[in-house]
């Protein structure tokens, strides 16, 4: 099943973010196998970073559950919030 991971920075807290980029990317790339689509929330001026949106494949909620906890910019304690649901790819038809 499909997990929509959605991550929203605490603020001021981009130097967390880039002291932890390389760890999170390589995080990632170990599980490239899962995911659908992967990418940084921006500012609005497209400067600036302020989240992270994750849609990946887990059996179960649990699996994207651990899977967020192991994040290691939730370990940093970068995140103000973290939603996990599931979801749905409707358009564009496969």
């Amino acid at each position: 099943m499909m997990y929509a991971i959605i991550c929203m920075d605490k603020p001021d807290h981009g130097p967390v973010r880039m002291e932890n980029r390389p760890a999170h990317l390589e995080y990632l790339k170990g599980h490239a196998d899962k995911a659908v689509f992967v990418g940084p929330m921006l500012t609005d001026d497209g400067e600036g970073m302020i989240g992270s949106l994750l849609v990946m494949n887990f059996e179960d909620r649990a699996g994207a559950e651990a899977f967020a906890d192991g994040d290691p910019y939730n370990q940093a304690g970068l995140f103000q919030s973290v939603t996990i649901a599931p979801w749905k790819k409707v358009i564009p038809a496969d």
